[in-house]
């Protein structure tokens, strides 16, 4: 992988960047674009579904984007955000999408989009070493995240944008004085336990990234300058409270977004949404008592390229999850009081299946970072109630927020855990089918890994210590190396959860012989 498009489907707007990666892990950015797409159009509040006219501008930038990658040979990372994951009709503009540009999109949680937002920042502000706040004011959402040292601790994710917001309170664009204060108010309602955690920090730098802390950047710039610069880099600009207040001021006395475009380095294109923006933007400021904030020119997508590159194969073969995923699964498990000792186990020996059945499955290192995972939360579901355990397994991974992964990672992960006893996947399952035809085939065939490998610890006592299998014309035959006892009630068990697998990979599997553990 040389060259990589990251694309970031928002609430406002579409980017994308086309980025020339360094063996060193650095890269460059060769070609970027953007289009207003105003994804939530139609919505007042939540974002309930996402209209055919939106779809439409959708697809058809989604189709340039394609173009502009494919001219420069660059393998394509597509993220959304908050009017994507809100959407009732999310699983049809996703098929829509793929259908017509052969573009999956991967749908993010709120605080995975914080996550790589901060990985973002950490590239284009110097603040490794100190407790930062950054904050990204979207369309949709507005994300907090306090990091030190590349360690987050602390994000969360707010339905506050200026989309949002403007389609709440301004839905003509047109500010009074009420609908100012409402919004005020509103912001103030739903900031406010937020603001109460985030001051428990003792934050050294604040650092704002995206489209109303950089439209701010603008008119601040503009407002220093005699005239107003075709290009700005913004990138580590900073702007204090006494420059921000002036801008809201000269912002919200301009009652209508025509008005408005004749402020000085104000963006036409926002003109509309950036009343909603600043207000939220003034509520930070207000309660933190802000000096000084410092611009990110990174945000998103680029924290979407620096994560696909430390997750590319070249750099994480056969070394397990990486540290942010494996800290959350850990962290998962944990809160779910799970059985160490045997879902430890049970991911052994999973994997082991998998690196000696390569050739059979034909899936690779991310595959076997979801089967790790699965293999660790099977028995989560314990928590809730022994009876249908692994249906209440799938329901905890699925409603959590694994950082590290996306919500289609995470529905793989969940399915392969639900699908590790009884039932085989149907398309009568609703959380089954509604994955991408290439996901279900994934998890048919990790469930069918992991039911074996839970199979040979039935008793929790792992005499089944080690694995070998092989495959021999239509068959794969084991040999287990086992303690001195053979494990009959892992065998019994073994042939009631092998239909799966023969299934799935049109073989036979028996176990063929037992060695003595050494």
């Amino acid at each position: 992988m040389s060259k990589l498009a990251a694309i970031d489907i928002g609430t406002n707007s579409f980017h994308l960047i086309v980025v020339d990666i360094k063996e060193n892990g650095s890269f460059d950015i060769v070609d970027r674009e953007k289009e207003v797409i105003r994804l939530s159009e139609g919505s007042t509040g939540d974002i309930k579904f996402i209209q055919p006219e939106a779809v439409e501008r959708a697809i058809i930038t989604l189709k340039r984007f394609k173009g502009i990658a494919d001219s420069h040979s660059a393998k394509i990372r597509a993220v959304a955000t908050s009017a994507v994951r809100e959407s009732q009709n999310k699983i049809e503009f996703l098929k829509q999408v793929y259908y017509q540009t052969g573009i999956e999109i991967e749908v993010i949680s709120g605080t995975e989009e914080a996550r790589l937002i901060y990985l973002g920042m950490l590239q284009a502000v110097p603040v490794y070493d100190k407790k930062v706040l950054c904050v990204d004011i979207g369309g949709g959402s507005t994300e907090f995240t306090i990091g030190e040292k590349g360690k987050i601790q602390y994000s969360i994710s707010l339905k506050l944008g200026a989309v949002r917001l403007s389609q709440k309170f301004f839905p003509d664009y047109v500010l009074t004085k009420e609908s100012i204060q409402a919004c005020r108010n509103w912001i103030e309602g739903e900031i406010f336990p937020v603001i109460r955690e985030l001051k428990t920090h003792k934050i050294q730098q604040f650092v704002g990234s995206s489209g109303t802390i950089m439209s701010v950047g603008l008119m601040i710039s503009a407002a220093r300058s005699e005239s107003v610069k075709e290009s700005v880099i913004l990138n580590n600009y900073e702007f204090t409270v006494d420059e921000f207040l002036n801008v809201e001021n000269e912002v919200l006395k301009n009652k209508t977004s025509k008005q408005r475009l004749k402020i000085k380095g104000l963006d036409s294109k926002r003109a509309d949404i950036i009343p909603a923006g600043l207000l939220i933007l003034s509520e930070l400021f207000k309660h933190f008592q802000i000096p000084v904030m410092t611009i990110s020119g990174y945000a998103l997508r680029e924290g979407i390229v620096i994560d696909t590159i430390q997750k590319s194969e070249e750099n994480f073969v056969h070394q397990g999850l990486s540290n942010i995923r494996a800290e959350s699964v850990k962290n998962l498990a944990e809160s779910c009081n799970f059985d160490r000792e045997h879902c430890t186990h049970v991911s052994r020996l999973a994997l082991q299946l998998f690196d000696q059945l390569l050739d059979l499955h034909k899936l690779g290192n991310k595959e076997r970072e979801y089967l790790d995972a699965a293999s660790r939360l099977h028995d989560i579901g314990y928590h809730i109630a022994h009876s249908q355990h692994h249906r209440h397994s799938m329901y905890i991974i699925s409603n959590s927020e694994l950082l590290g992964f996306n919500e289609n990672e995470i529905n793989i992960i969940a399915n392969v855990a639900r699908y590790h006893r009884k039932s085989h996947p149907k398309k009568s399952h609703k959380d089954f089918i509604n994955l991408p035809a290439k996901s279900r085939e994934t998890v048919e065939k990790l469930a069918a890994i992991l039911r074996v490998a839970d199979s040979f610890d039935r008793t929790h006592y792992k005499l089944v210590n080690k694995i070998n299998a092989e495959i021999n014309g239509k068959s794969v035959e084991l040999t287990l190396q086992t303690s001195t006892v053979i494990p009959e009630i892992e065998l019994w068990s073994l042939e009631r959860r092998k239909a799966l697998f023969e299934e799935i990979f049109g073989m036979s599997l028996s176990v063929k012989n037992f060695l003595p553990s050494p």
